[in-house]
């Protein structure tokens, strides 16, 4: 294990530069159609998701109600709502990477803009699509569906009895961390510029990865690890049970992913030693 960490730090001394970070503030961004081009691909992406993911959940509680003509073991159950959640962000991180990065997650935004892969403009802008087109995406559910849709809860992410809200909190991080971790390792430039094959396979560990972490926190928070999924269903739910808990939703998916940037970055990475090994040849 030792010789192959050293060839490959030989290797990628050699031949692989990392690229250099994003600037903090990229004020000629907003003059490029990319940039803008990026933003409603995140707006659209994450309208899809929801879409697509709260018709799951709305569609498996119908089914399994007993008290209005369901089946106990009707619907997809937790394995499908879960392979809905991550079968989507396999579709539409493939379909936006080549375009903004396919984010469609505000954690993943922000842990990318702590690791200065993103600026601090293109950060807010995206947090901003994502949670419209979130908002944009349950309200298609509830205008195509208004009975159910209020009837099972609008698909908001809420802290489930039983649990504690240090519980919920921990879910939250623990399960983002797994996401934004995941998101590093599949695009980390240095393994894209070594296995050619790395940046076409990137969207199916991060698909996967959401899918198992709804099948790990479903039973818990309803799994969030999304800000944008749990902010716009509650907005179009508009109930006060909604947004008790809706810090969890924000505080746990951040903390999760600040965790995975630093981790990759600085230990992984060995940024922390690149850093130290800098200012002992300054000094």
């Amino acid at each position: 294990m030792g010789k192959d960490i050293e060839v490959g730090s030989e290797y990628a001394s050699k031949d692989y530069q990392d690229p250099p970070p994003a600037p903090l503030i990229d004020p000629e961004e907003l003059g490029k159609w990319s940039f803008y081009r990026a933003i409603i691909a995140e707006f659209i992406a994450t309208l899809l998701f929801l879409y697509i993911t709260v018709l799951t959940v709305i569609g498996y509680k119908s089914q399994s109600d007993t008290d209005h003509n369901g089946v106990q073991c009707g619907g997809v159950g937790i394995l499908g709502i879960a392979w809905a959640f991550g079968g989507m962000i396999f579709v539409l991180v493939y379909c936006t990477a080549g375009i903004s990065g396919g984010h469609i997650n505000p954690a993943v935004t922000f842990g990318l803009f702590l690791a200065r892969k993103v600026s601090l403009v293109r950060a807010i802008m995206y947090i901003v699509a994502q949670c419209l087109g979130a908002i944009c995406g349950c309200g298609l559910v509830k205008a195509f569906q208004k009975a159910y849709y209020v009837r099972y809860g609008g698909g908001a992410n809420t802290l489930n009895d039983g649990y504690s809200t240090g519980t919920g909190l921990g879910a939250e991080i623990i399960g983002t961390f797994v996401l934004v971790y995941t998101v590093f390792a599949a695009t980390d430039p240095k393994r894209n510029a070594r296995d050619s094959h790395v940046p076409v396979l990137a969207p199916l560990p991060i698909g996967f990865a959401v899918f198992m972490v709804h099948l790990a926190t479903i039973p818990v928070t309803g799994t969030g690890i999304n800000p944008a999924r749990s902010f716009g269903a509650a907005v179009i739910y508009g109930k006060d049970k909604a947004w008790d808990d809706q810090w969890i939703f924000w505080v746990g998916p951040f903390i999760g992913a600040a965790i995975a940037a630093f981790y990759h970055q600085f230990i992984l990475r060995a940024g922390a030693v690149k850093a130290l090994g800098s200012y002992r040849s300054n000094a």
